[in-house]
């Protein structure tokens, strides 16, 4: 998984072919962090920095930095895929909602 970690807040890294630099974006932020570098290093340089930045913005702006997650997931999904799912969750003796946690977890973990 391309993710990095900068003072505790973690970034999701990708490579923009175009630009020729690789490109850090922060999650979980109530707003918008992103940075540019060219490498590892650069990106944990430059992570701080726009995160230093965009916090500083929040406080000046009496602003909570971070995002809230309520818990409360709506998604829409094959009707075909939805009827499986329901028949595996009762089939394991679990409710659907957790059937789906399992494999958000597993996905998370792998």
């Amino acid at each position: 998984m391309n993710k990095m970690q900068i003072n505790d807040i973690n970034a999701v890294i990708s490579y923009d072919p175009d630009i020729n630099l690789f490109r850090g974006e922060f999650v979980g932020l109530n707003g918008y962090a992103d940075f540019y570098a060219t490498d590892v290093e650069g990106l944990k340089k430059e992570g701080a920095l726009s995160l230093k930045v965009f916090l500083e913005a929040c406080e000046a702006d009496k602003v909570n930095p971070y995002k809230h997650y309520s818990g409360k997931l709506i998604t829409r999904i094959n009707p075909d895929l939805h009827a499986l799912a329901a028949e595996t969750a009762k089939a394991q003796g679990v409710s659907l909602n957790a059937l789906i946690e399992r494999a958000i977890q597993h996905e998370i973990a792998a």
